[in-house]
């Protein structure tokens, strides 16, 4: 066990990280994400309520899709990142999920800018994630159905008289699903995914390898109040009509790096060494400070070390050498493209329904 935004997480179970990596790559990793802030927003207006706070484009978005973005600052800092669902029925409401870290700062935030909708906290739901390309033959065993939701989509159904809502999405870079059900019955519902011989549990320290093989931001690391979505390669998560048209917090400066192109860039790394680089370590290129990595560890997949971090926008380009300073210690690195694994999401909607 180990903490992790005030909660105690497990690290890994008895297999280890290694061995839950792979299986979730192979066939399908269970894990407990009950930490992460679930609510609903609901009202008259909730659709432009969140675009001022946010840069997707939220009212056209269709009953029972799901849409990633940001809440940002008023200088186009990242506040957190999070999923908006749409839900179905006459109200006009939306269910969030947001960070573990954030939660409480988000759930302010949304009192204080949404002052006319109602925000309903869900503290009484729990969040399972089922990833692997095995996550939706074992699922739709127990929940019947579920194969037939696309990539980003939602829907509620029924588990032994409860309502599970499920979206096919996750943070692995595999196809998979997100579950939200009451607390009461979350356990049973683990169990009976767990009895499926292809599924096992999976640990927090799998969590952040399949997430950085998958080139996928985690938040405090790689996105934060100084960090901008599109120095973070985040700008296909920014709608054209919002781009066009503003009406989010940072817009400026969002816009002028949309015209122009930001300073720096996120980019994926490889350590030209069997040593992981870690968080923090500053990169250089010809003895100048150039830009410093968010994540770093070792791949599982591709059995080498690898890492994210920002640099120069005029050296951001796939094969730059770099240098990283790990404790005096010289590390020859080379900028890659991101995601270092393919994404294997599955995708039948028109492209423009898919961010």
């Amino acid at each position: 066990m180990a903490p992790f935004a005030g909660y105690d997480m497990p690290l890994h179970y008895s297999s280890g990280i290694i061995a839950e990596h792979l299986h979730t790559r192979a066939k399908a990793g269970l894990f407990d994400v009950s930490h992460m802030g679930q609510a609903i927003v609901s009202g008259l207006g909730a659709a432009q309520a969140l675009e001022a706070l946010t840069p997707a484009d939220l009212i056209s978005l269709p009953p029972e899709r799901t849409r990633y973005t940001q809440f940002l600052d008023d200088g186009g800092g990242v506040l957190d990142d999070l999923m908006a669902t749409r839900l179905p029925g006459r109200d006009e409401s939306f269910f969030l999920v947001v960070n573990a870290a954030t939660k409480e700062r988000d759930f302010a935030l949304l009192k204080a800018r949404t002052p006319r909708q109602k925000l309903h906290v869900l503290a009484n739901r729990a969040l399972l994630a089922l990833q692997g390309p095995g996550a939706s033959s074992a699922l739709s065993q127990i929940v019947p159905g579920v194969q037939e939701l696309a990539f980003m989509s939602w829907r509620a159904f029924d588990f032994d008289g409860a309502s599970v809502w499920v979206s096919r999405s996750g943070y692995t870079g595999e196809d998979g699903f997100e579950v939200s059900l009451p607390i009461e019955i979350v356990e049973k519902f683990a169990l009976r995914l767990l009895e499926h011989p292809d599924v096992a549990p999976i640990g927090l320290g799998a969590r952040d390898s399949l997430r950085l093989e998958a080139g996928l931001c985690l938040y405090g690391h790689d996105l934060d109040e100084t960090t901008d979505p599109v120095e973070a390669g985040l700008a296909w998560s920014i709608a054209k009509r919002r781009r066009e048209r503003g009406g989010f917090p940072g817009f400026a400066r969002i816009q002028a790096a949309l015209h122009d192109g930001p300073a720096r860039r996120r980019v994926g790394l490889i350590p030209q060494t069997k040593t992981p680089v870690r968080e923090g370590a500053e990169l250089f290129a010809n003895g100048r400070k150039v830009g410093r990595i968010t994540s770093g560890g070792f791949s599982p997949s591709l059995s080498k070390p690898i890492a994210m971090g920002y640099v120069e926008s005029g050296i951001a380009q796939p094969g730059a050498e770099l240098g990283a300073n790990v404790r005096g210690r010289d590390i020859e690195m080379r900028v890659a493209a991101l995601p270092f694994v393919p994404h294997r999401y599955v995708r039948n909607l028109d492209e423009k329904d898919r961010l």
